[in-house]
């Protein structure tokens, strides 16, 4: 697959810390709690009542897809879960879980298997299907059983919205596609009301519309080791930025980092690295893109990350392993400035 490259300028602004509602005469901002984080929207329109509406729109339609989309709270995807575990066929879900399996499909081939999220059950045994993860250790050999079960993404046939697995063990869970998801689906919501210049940030995970007063929109990248931006980047319009972390969702036992992405090969939590973050230029599925394709940048780790990014389709990618050393592909160096040039690592 040819990599999607990135040629514009790209930039990212400050997390909100905690909640709040500002408008001036031509820029509005929100935030709401959704997905396990702080997502934030700001609007620049001087219709304040126009973006106000349309905040009011996503904030709805991302706390509908937080519930229906679960992976371990009752709701669509849960009952889908259960009735494969049953060996249940032809399990009728909704038309928006089923096009989210086709689209992880794909992703999943393109990935060689490494973005996966039919490895729920492994994600379960991890403790991360819980509001706070965190020990104890699951037993290996129940680790062993699901990687020897092989759940995969290619277990599923799909008929209409009809679902069947050859595999019981395929437990579905999109936790690592969600957020990229839920930023092509605000950018939707933006456009249909006739906005063209916003920043949506879902913890991490931005897209862009248009530019902020007429220059691009500024983003900084945030240590994974720390409160401050190493790096700042200009957005362009339609452009996306996901971020995976293992400061995101962790915990640690007798000094040792347990974080919630799990390589399916192993089962067990990716060491090595600190952080992953790509760049995906303006395209249909942006930002699901920019969330899929960290998963398996992020598995490969120091070695192997370029390969993954190449096979993600993604030239604008960058890994912080666990010195603290940022590898970068030419194509993001070009577009990012660092605040210490030293950790730096172009390849």
């Amino acid at each position: 697959m040819k990599p999607r490259y990135c040629d514009r300028a790209l930039l990212f602004a400050a997390l909100a810390l905690l909640p709040f509602v500002r408008a001036t005469a031509a820029e509005y901002r929100a935030s709401s709690y959704v997905f396990g984080t702080v997502v934030e929207i700001t609007i620049v329109d001087r219709d304040t009542v126009r973006a106000q509406e349309a905040v009011g729109w996503i904030f709805r339609e991302f706390d509908r897809m937080h519930r229906e989309l679960h992976a371990w709270k009752a709701g669509e995807l849960v009952a889908l879960n259960q009735a494969i575990a049953r060996g249940e066929k032809n399990i009728r879900t909704t038309g928006e879980i089923a096009a989210l399996i086709r689209e992880s499909q794909l992703l999943a081939e393109e990935s060689g298997g490494l973005f996966n999220p039919a490895i729920g059950k492994l994600v379960g045994l991890w403790s991360f299907h819980r509001d706070k993860p965190g020990g104890p250790l699951p037993d290996p050999e129940d680790i062993a059983r699901v990687v020897s079960a092989n759940p995969r993404m290619s277990d599923l046939r799909l008929q209409g919205n009809a679902v069947t697995s050859v595999n019981p063990a395929v437990q579905l869970d999109f936790g690592g596609y969600a957020k990229g998801y839920a930023l092509d689906r605000a950018a939707e919501i933006l456009r249909a009301n006739g906005i063209r210049s916003a920043l949506v940030n879902a913890g991490g995970n931005v897209m862009a519309l248009g530019r902020r007063t007429g220059r691009p929109w500024r983003v900084g990248l945030e240590s994974p080791r720390g409160h401050a931006f190493f790096a700042t980047i200009e957005l362009g319009d339609g452009e996306a930025i996901g971020t995976s972390g293992d400061y995101r969702r962790y915990y640690e036992i007798d000094g040792k980092r347990y974080s919630h992405i799990i390589d399916p090969r192993t089962g067990y939590p990716v060491p090595g690295v600190q952080s992953v973050t790509v760049l995906v230029p303006k395209q249909a599925g942006a930002g699901a893109l920019s969330d899929a394709a960290t998963k398996p940048i992020f598995i490969e780790g120091p070695r192997g990350w370029k390969d993954a990014a190449a096979r993600m389709g993604v030239a604008c990618a960058m890994l912080i392993d666990t010195d603290g050393v940022v590898h970068v592909t030419r194509e993001l160096s070009a577009r990012i400035r660092v605040n210490d040039p030293a950790r730096i690592a172009v390849q």
